[in-house]
């Protein structure tokens, strides 16, 4: 079969509105997903990287690293999709669980997944924060989890949303495994048109679909160069008082 009749096969399923809205529900699914597992990974990430970075005096601190430990070396030593079946397919049968949508339980273990990474990345972006900075909130009076909140987070976040933007992507990517639960993500629209046909036809429809995942991750990839450029701006404008001040003292 030729490249000519391929394209045939598959513009006479997209002819069909059946299909196109199946492509647009596994596109909004694919994006929800992975837009609520980064929410999720990011304040689940945060607060274990603030009980990493922590001060190991107290007991509970102590403790809850433990725990925040053999949480990240779950998340991260376990594939995606190992994870999705055993919340899905053990997790809720052994709570007595049933009536839950594949969606939500994909968009928990996205979160809970992406909050291991994010954990680690947000850990390194506290660490390059100047102490000073903490020094001299504690200084104030500022109790640590209000200097962690005001002054030491919101400058660690800047520092690493690059690499928040990688995890973005990589959450966009990793939907495809969310038809193992039977969501109908991207992946799962493109494999049922795939399939709709006797000759069971793959080029054309995972060649499209590796298009969208290119151009899903060129979008995010702008988008974060976007952010990037709002907070240069505006560290450019917090830094030009201070200059002009040292200024007026070196004249």
């Amino acid at each position: 079969m030729n490249l000519a009749v391929k394209w045939q096969i598959f513009v006479s399923k997209m002819a069909s509105e059946e299909y196109i809205i199946l492509i647009f529900k596994g596109l909004k699914t694919t994006v929800k997903i992975a837009v609520f597992g980064l929410i999720i990974g990011i304040i689940i990430g945060t607060l274990v990287a603030t009980v990493k970075v922590a001060p190991k005096y107290k007991l509970i601190v102590r403790i809850l690293d433990k725990i925040c430990a053999a949480y990240t070396a779950f998340f991260r030593g376990t594939p995606m999709v190992v994870q999705l079946l055993f919340a899905y397919y053990v997790i809720l049968p052994l709570l007595g669980i049933k009536g839950v949508d594949a969606e939500i339980v994909g968009i928990i273990t996205f979160g809970l997944n992406s909050g291991a990474y994010v954990s680690e990345i947000m850990r390194g972006g506290i660490t390059s924060v100047d102490k000073g900075q903490f020094e001299a909130a504690r200084a104030l009076g500022l109790g640590y989890g209000t200097a962690m909140i005001k002054i030491v987070i919101p400058q660690a976040i800047k520092n690493i949303m690059p690499t928040l933007g990688n995890e973005f992507i990589t959450l966009i990517k990793e939907t495809s495994v969310l038809s193992f639960i039977t969501v109908t993500d991207l992946f799962k629209a493109f494999k049922t048109i795939a399939e709709a046909n006797r000759n069971y036809e793959y080029l054309i429809p995972y060649t499209i679909l590796g298009l969208i995942y290119i151009v899903l991750v060129l979008i995010i990839t702008l988008l974060v160069r976007i952010i990037e450029k709002i907070f240069a701006k505006s560290d450019r404008k917090a830094e030009s008082p201070k200059k002009k001040a040292k200024e007026k003292v070196n004249s």
